[in-house]
């Protein structure tokens, strides 16, 4: 039984924002933390340092290339009566590498692809012989569409034993055509299905609905950061 999950995204292109760590960093999920708050794993020098990002993204290296994937939470902006309403959208973001060498990755040749909320609820729902494709046109609905056009498959092994997750980009203003294949193990796949399914709710800005959060804790120098953050590098940035 096979299952195909087609969507197509049409973003606007945004100023490109500065890379936080070198060519051979991968980015991770960012989430603001109180190094005030008492149990947050902060000790000695540490511990009196300002708050910052947190990063753990679920990395997958392969022969050929590698897999990095983040969440990106949802940005907020303040209305009247200092309440808050989702001003973007969060996705989890899927970032490839193409390998250079034995555990070695070109981060400066990395291609993206954000995965919607629904996008993110194809993949859960698959079964072990199920498939999903989505197309992505960051331009859709203007003059430039169709310049730069983003494919990613996620298909089953033949034998049943995982899956093949690649990306095809091409860029008609570049001309240039990127494809990277990461081949997954069932176990990678079902900490990848567990990991979105708890960050689902996150990069709708649910948690904030349910309590999860609570934004009395944050520095006050975050309030106005939630207009902006935590949008890391947006699918469209390359």
């Amino acid at each position: 039984m096979m299952k195909q999950a087609r969507s197509l995204l049409s973003r606007s292109l945004c100023d490109q924002s500065k890379s936080l760590f070198e060519a051979s960093t991968l980015r991770g999920f960012a989430s603001w933390s109180n190094s005030s708050t008492p149990g947050r794993g902060f000790s000695g020098k540490d511990a009196a340092k300002p708050s910052g990002r947190l990063f753990a993204p679920y990395s997958i290296f392969k022969g050929k290339a590698a897999l990095s994937v983040e969440p990106v939470l949802p940005s907020f902006t303040e209305i009247d009566s200092g309440n808050l309403r989702i001003d973007r959208r969060g996705s989890l973001m899927m970032t490839f590498m193409p390998a250079i060498g034995e555990r070695k990755y070109d981060w400066e040749k990395k291609q993206k692809f954000a995965l919607s909320p629904t996008e993110v609820g194809s993949l859960i729902s698959m079964g072990s012989k199920d498939s999903s494709e989505f197309f992505h046109d960051p331009s859709m609905k203007s003059s430039n569409a169709g310049q730069v056009r983003k494919s990613l498959s996620v298909k089953p092994h033949a034998d049943g034993s995982g899956y093949f997750i690649s990306l095809s980009v091409n860029n008609s203003i570049l001309k240039t055509n990127d494809y990277f294949v990461v081949p997954v193990t069932k176990a990678e796949f079902a900490v990848m299905k567990t990991a979105f399914s708890f960050a689902l709710p996150h990069i709708m800005g649910w948690n904030r609905l349910t309590g999860q959060v609570n934004t009395e804790a944050l520095p006050s120098r975050n309030v106005s950061h939630l207009k902006t953050e935590p949008q890391l590098e947006l699918e469209w940035d390359k």
